[in-house]
């Protein structure tokens, strides 16, 4: 990241990484706060464009940093819901706030269970069931906010039934317009026995997605507090091949890695992370064998970098 150096009266979006740190200032001025001129330096261990939410973890920091230099009256849940509103209104990637409220709220050795609805959240230890989490970069870079696809384009699947590039903005119009064609104010509000043959093929895979991966974040819950790793690991791999097949933003490179890692006999399951459309792969293993598994996949390729475990510094 180069240095900038910006106004403080003349803040507006440039279209670079800076508009994350920017559209915080901009959040945080509309909400009240007076938000004056000072000097921030960037260091970061999360890779750019990789799904690992890269983004969010530089909003929220931000907005740490700012709330410790000014003094400002802000919880952490605030936080997040200030970080959400610099990526949606001022750089223009209309993202959920799940990565927000993580980045915000998580703790160390747990999942954070949020429900959007209330936006209401819960702390689920991880440290009584066999499993342990490695992330492989694929190299592939996604960026939600730029680009044909934040104008409206969409290739859609190509022939071979696989995702082609393209951006989360377009998937988010997509499930607004199957939950408009169903009467609904988002897809959270429809049942499962819902009938969606009035809407195409491509809304009600989107829907199917939805619906399917609301249920399976329960089973999520539900299997990690009764330390079962084998069902947490059927769960990630449906998980998997709906992000695949329904929601359609995967890629050929991302299936072969998670093809790859559910090969390995230590592994309970595989999935894409992220916005889809290139990024990183969860892989769930038993205790203690996350480095060696992601270290097997990664050197198969030189493309593939292991995110986590962190390498000894």
């Amino acid at each position: 990241m180069a240095p900038l150096e910006v106004p403080v009266d003349a803040i507006a979006p440039r279209r670079d990484w800076s508009d994350h740190v920017l559209g915080v200032v901009d959040a945080l001025r509309r909400r009240g706060h007076d938000i004056g001129g000072f000097t921030a330096e960037v260091r970061s261990t999360v890779p750019l464009g990789a799904g690992l939410s890269s983004s969010a973890a530089l909003g929220v920091a931000t907005v740490r940093g700012l709330r410790e230099a000014f003094a400002l009256r802000i919880d952490d849940r605030d936080v997040a819901l200030i970080a959400h509103e610099s990526e949606d209104r001022f750089v223009g990637a209309h993202v959920g706030l799940m990565d927000q409220l993580v980045c915000s709220l998580g703790r160390e050795g747990e999942a954070l269970r949020i429900d959007l609805r209330d936006r209401s959240t819960r702390h689920i230890a991880l440290d009584r069931i066999d499993m342990e989490i490695a992330v492989i970069d694929s190299g592939i870079r996604h960026q939600h906010a730029t680009g044909d696809y934040q104008k409206g384009h969409d290739s859609g699947p190509s022939s071979t039934g696989r995702a082609t590039p393209g951006s989360y903005n377009v998937r988010r119009r997509e499930c607004e317009d199957a939950a408009r064609a169903l009467g609904v104010r988002t897809l959270r509000d429809v049942e499962v026995s819902t009938d969606t043959s009035a809407l195409s093929p491509m809304l009600a895979r989107r829907v199917r997605h939805v619906l399917s991966e609301n249920a399976r974040v329960d089973a999520a819950v539900d299997a990690i507090e009764r330390s079962d790793a084998p069902t947490l690991g059927d769960v990630i791999k449906a998980s998997h091949a709906s992000l695949r097949d329904d929601f359609e933003v995967s890629l050929p490179v991302i299936d072969d890695i998670v093809a790859a890692a559910q090969r390995e006999s230590d592994v309970h399951g595989a999935r894409l992370v992220g916005g889809g459309f290139g990024g990183s792969v969860l892989v769930l293993t038993r205790r203690g064998a996350a480095r060696a598994v992601a270290e097997r996949i990664a050197s198969r390729s030189g493309s593939l970098k292991v995110v986590l475990p962190a390498a000894p510094r």
